[in-house]
């Protein structure tokens, strides 16, 4: 963690509003939600060198891999957080993130963990708090459950869905790939991905059940 700690932010409140500062010639701010080891990011990253990376990560040896990464590229636009999700709109100020990576998360399979998935309407809100207008998520997983109730929960949040498969890499590997990704190509397990871009929204007013008079 020392050796690449010149890679990782360790004050992501201070910076609110102030990212671009990392690099004020960036073309767009990037976040990617839950990095693992970092193959996707540092790959990415050194395909995109005019966008500014940010990646978010909680476990600290999957962190350190991944800026050991950045690092043997000499990658200077890529930069990590240990923190939650649920911290985002105390680290980036409204409109201030261009575009959000969510790779192959934990699915919560049992219908009351619905809540901890990251496609739940209770992320989904704060997305849009740090996402631009005409923001993009990118989404990927190898979970058919966790991909079909995405489909049908992110519309309902004010996203437009585009570029929706079931199977990413049917004609061949297509894009960069993760870890996992790469391990699941070679079984022969099928990709599901999708861009949800967001569109002006405002949440639905919810009505109280009139108390019957007596």
């Amino acid at each position: 963690m020392e050796r690449c700690e010149a890679y990782q932010i360790k004050d992501p409140y201070d910076r609110k509003g102030a990212w671009r500062a990392l690099m004020p010639e960036a073309k767009e701010l990037r976040v990617e939600l839950g990095c693992g080891k970092g193959r996707f990011t540092a790959e990415t990253a050194k395909r995109e060198p005019d966008v500014l990376f940010i990646a978010i990560e909680r476990v600290p040896d999957a962190m350190v891999v991944a800026m050991e990464r950045a690092a043997r590229e000499e990658l200077r636009n890529v930069w990590f957080i240990d923190a939650d999700v649920n911290q985002l709109p105390e680290f980036f100020a409204n409109g201030e993130v261009d575009r959000i990576y969510i790779n192959f998360c934990d699915p919560w399979p049992k219908s009351n963990q619905a809540k901890r998935r990251l496609t739940h309407g209770n992320f989904l809100r704060l997305y849009r708090k740090v996402l631009a207008q005409g923001g993009q998520i990118h989404f990927k997983s190898d979970n058919a459950k966790l991909f079909a109730f995405s489909v049908e929960e992110i519309p309902q949040f004010g996203f437009a869905l585009s570029e929706v498969t079931d199977d990413l890499h049917a004609d061949g590997p297509k894009g960069v790939m993760t870890d996992y990704e790469a391990k699941f190509y070679e079984l022969g397990t099928p990709i599901h991905r999708l861009v949800a871009t967001m569109q002006p929204w405002e949440e639905p007013q919810t009505t109280e059940p009139k108390e019957e008079q007596p």
